[in-house]
């Protein structure tokens, strides 16, 4: 078997989800618990009663793309050339990284703490990873010179991902505006900036940063799981220079051939009513409510500017351990910080889509872990 496949761990977040029971409180899982908008399906069908359920182009449906390009309207990057779609961000993620990285040159630069996504899928195709992490002392803060000084001569792509998973921080504005000028200023061949925009339809704050507004190299990852509690759908897609673009639909093509022509007519559908951010100000009240029950829990946490995750630091030596000793014992499922980076051991990320009754219990469970671990040591 290819050892890069066998040395690949599992995913903890989804063993912790194996071991759920029906009684459990829910905080771990990246999966939104409002219904889907069932018009756009139904238009869809309505669409494929008339038309069939083709294959698409391999790069995507053109009337999609052209949508996509045109709500971003990107710089340089407004075109349905530039947009390739896929099955899901993380199949983005992928043939993005696979396209632009040459594994027996290339590195890839991942800002932490992060989604494990980015690293694995390097780990897997053999490309070298080095590691930034914006750590406790900056509050998990996104620090532009803290990046810069981290890329090296083989760096050839950096990913952020903002806002944030799992800590909820939001890279601003004059953040993107430095690092992108200073990697226009580097000499040498481009280095390209991934920015994974999943949680964009969640943004608290007012001076959110976006790479492809300022950057040309930019890679910008979305789909429309968070933004319109379509995970199952499986629907996401790249921007891309129009270059590199064309070289991802080429390998989309051979990884997937197409993404499902039933999901793309309803992103149409929903592109076309302007509705990805229907479930905006459901968030944002929802994480306006969660703050006062994380300051009620006594324990230290970072205040979400964007995303729906809230994390609390439990203030343990393991956080893995912790977290499944909280599901066999408070029946609390939450995920621990060191699947995130190492500067995140301690810590705990909770999901804030739930019931508010069972979040405020949550809390109130690891808070009482947390208690029990501090006394025993």
């Amino acid at each position: 078997m290819n050892p890069l496949v066998t040395a690949l761990e599992g995913s903890t977040i989804r063993a912790l989800h194996a071991r759920r029971r029906p009684t459990s409180i829910d905080l771990g899982l990246g999966q939104p618990t409002l219904p889907p908008t069932v018009e756009y399906f139904e238009r869809a069908t309505r669409w494929v009663a008339e038309h069939g359920c083709p294959y698409s182009t391999n790069a995507g449906d053109v009337a999609l793309r052209e949508a996509i390009a045109s709500h971003y309207a990107y710089p340089a990057l407004d075109v349905a050339a530039n947009v390739c779609v896929t099955t899901g961000s993380q199949e983005a993620v992928y043939v993005a990284l696979k396209t632009v990285l040459d594994p027996q040159r290339d590195e890839l630069l991942v800002v932490e703490p992060a989604f494990p996504i980015y690293g694995k899928i390097a780990q897997l195709e053999g490309i070298a990873v080095r590691k930034v992490s914006m750590g406790a002392a900056g509050g998990f803060a996104f620090d532009p010179e803290r990046i810069l000084e981290a890329i090296g001569p083989a760096t050839r792509v950096v990913v952020v991902c903002s806002p944030c998973n799992p800590t909820g921080k939001v890279i601003g504005d004059a953040a993107v505006r430095r690092i992108a000028q200073a990697l226009l200023d580097r000499p040498g061949p481009p280095v390209y900036v991934l920015h994974d925009e999943i949680y964009r339809e969640q943004t608290y704050v007012e001076d959110a940063g976006e790479f492809a507004k300022h950057y040309p190299y930019t890679l910008a990852i979305n789909s429309l799981s968070k933004s319109n509690s379509l995970t199952g759908l499986r629907l996401g897609w790249v921007i891309s220079p129009a270059d590199v673009s064309a070289e991802i639909v080429k390998a989309h093509g051979w990884v997937t051939s197409c993404a499902s022509t039933f999901g793309q007519r309803v992103a149409l559908e929903i592109f076309r009513d302007g509705a990805l951010g229907e479930h905006t100000a459901w968030y944002r009240a929802q994480r306006d409510a969660v703050i006062p029950l994380a300051r009620a829990s006594g324990l230290d946490f970072i205040e979400p500017e964007g995303a729906f995750y809230l994390c609390l630091r439990a203030g343990v030596a393991d956080s893995k351990a912790f977290c499944f000793e909280l599901l066999e014992r408070e029946d609390v499922v939450a995920v621990p910080g060191r699947l995130f980076d190492a500067s995140f051991e301690g810590w705990v990320r909770t999901s804030f889509v739930g019931p508010l009754a069972d979040i405020r219990e949550g809390f109130a469970r690891i808070a009482e872990m947390s208690a029990l671990a501090a006394a025993a040591t």
